[in-house]
């Protein structure tokens, strides 16, 4: 019987159940229909009385993103169904595709002969016979049997003495799957990186989060504007589960072994990033009341540069209240203009007492001519001493401890802005000689690969000044007051 679909997905697909031949042909755009279709694997949301395959949440929800994005990066738990999502896109690609090429990478040959290659064995033996014919599994190649040397999945070690392993590869079709991708050396992502962005060609990344550093940690920092992150607990995980309280009796639940292979989150205790990425999600996800009863406060980061950007970012109390706006252009009445209007159309109640301005360089203009105009803006200079100057060395450094803490506190929320995102989850500190806490400057993030972080400057901004509390004119409503809110 092949899989039956959702609850949803009928009306969606619009097929007859056990038709694996429409699911073949609709497939081709639709990686979770051939899943269902095709290889029979209960889609989420059926019941599943008899324990037979079926998608997980995580699954599901990856294999609809692989039908919309080409640059997919997963960290994941153990046990999560890594493998056999990775072996299902491979049998996909190659049924629904001419003249194509599948690169499948580890930076272990173990891990694909003993791991991988099975799985997709696995897989293609659940296959109608129809198709399973055109498909031959050899040690090293998977190929379509009609067209062996235009229509393969091919084995590749990727390691720093073979650099070259993702290179070489043309087709109109092209997957490159790369599998623990956080321990392959980032000379192989660098050699590969024109196979990598080849127009039309799709990559997936999948690992353990098991390094704070390397292309792959990128991928879900500085680089993640760039790609579909997905992040897969074990906890969420039914058929994930069985590891879990082996490791917490072993390591502890708050040990980085924990976040590794169970959270599927990168390990922390030897990472000097200044706030952690998983903070940051954390807001995104959280369902958090907006305090009205605080006056809103802006960050204005000033571009000082042709290829910076302006950013303004919007924070009432408790929450980002919108994704931060850009622009480029170093022209001070333009930016003035586009504040001004701002300031303007935005409701009477929700505009800002304070717009906190970066006041180096052309801010300081900026912030003179833009009161003149009636707006509240206020300089900042960021190189001066920190309010806790015994242990920060100035007062950036501050802020971006302060917006660290905002997240510690949990109960935050933000939406879901990428590029603030790598921002903010990108810059690390170190200790001065002094022993006072110094943040990465501009100019070192530069000098490792990293645009400046004008984005979250302006968020930091906010923390320049305390959100004030509207008084309110009325008689106090208790239902209203937070005790973690006064």
């Amino acid at each position: 019987m092949r899989g039956t679909v959702g609850p949803g997905q009928e009306q969606v697909f619009r097929v007859p159940r056990n038709s694996w031949q429409w699911g073949w042909l609709a497939g081709k755009d639709n990686p979770r229909l051939f899943v269902v279709n095709v290889l029979g694997v209960l889609d989420l949301g059926v019941p599943n009385p008899n324990d037979e395959p079926q998608l997980s949440a995580w699954q599901a929800g990856a294999l609809d993103d692989l039908a919309k994005y080409d640059r997919i990066s997963i960290k994941s738990g153990h046990g999560t169904g890594k493998t056999t999502f990775l072996s299902w896109v491979i049998l996909w690609f190659l049924l629904t595709r001419q003249d194509v090429k599948i690169p499948v990478a580890a930076n272990s040959q173990d891990q694909l002969r003993d791991i991988v290659w099975p799985e997709v064995k696995k897989w293609w033996r659940r296959l109608p016979p129809a198709l399973r014919d055109q498909i031959d599994i050899q040690a090293e190649k998977i190929v379509v049997r009609v067209a062996p040397d235009n229509a393969f999945a091919v084995r590749r070690t990727a390691s720093k003495q073979n650099s070259e392993a993702l290179q070489g590869f043309h087709a109109d079709n092209l997957l490159f799957i790369i599998e623990e991708a956080s321990g392959i050396d980032d000379v192989v992502f660098e050699v590969a990186m024109g196979a990598l962005s080849t127009k039309g060609a799709k990559v997936i990344l999948a690992a353990n989060p098991t390094r704070t550093s390397g292309y792959f940690y990128d991928t879900h920092h500085k680089l993640r504007d760039r790609w579909r992150c997905l992040t897969v607990n074990s906890e969420d995980v039914p058929r994930a589960r069985g590891h879990i309280q082996d490791v917490i009796d072993a390591y502890g639940k708050g040990s980085n072994k924990y976040r590794v292979r169970v959270l599927g989150e990168f390990p922390t205790a030897d990472d000097d990033t200044v706030i952690a990425l998983d903070l940051v999600e954390a807001a995104i996800k959280r369902d958090v009341i907006e305090l009205t009863d605080y006056i809103p406060v802006w960050g204005l980061d000033v571009a000082r540069y042709g290829d910076d950007d302006n950013a303004l970012c919007k924070r009432r109390f408790n929450m980002i209240t919108e994704p931060v706006q850009t622009w480029g252009g170093v022209d001070l009445a333009v930016t003035l203009g586009k504040i001004k209007r701002e300031y303007l159309d935005t409701p009477e109640l929700d505009r800002p007492k304070k717009i906190m301005v970066d006041a180096i360089g052309l801010g300081a203009g900026l912030v003179d001519i833009g009161r003149t105009e009636g707006l509240p803006l206020y300089g900042v200079n960021v190189a001066e001493s920190a309010s806790s100057n015994d242990r920060y060395m100035r007062l950036r450094d501050e802020l971006w401890f302060s917006g660290r803490e905002w997240f510690e506190a949990r109960d935050c929320g933000m939406p879901s802005d990428q590029a603030l995102v790598a921002e903010l989850t990108t810059p690390r500190y170190d200790f001065h000689a002094n022993g006072k806490i110094v943040v990465e400057s501009k100019r070192e993030l530069k000098n490792r690969g990293v645009k400046s972080p004008n984005r979250a400057d302006s968020f930091l901004l906010t923390f320049a000044t305390n959100s004030e509390r509207r008084v309110i004119k009325k008689k106090h409503d208790a239902r209203r007051a937070s005790s973690w809110a006064g």
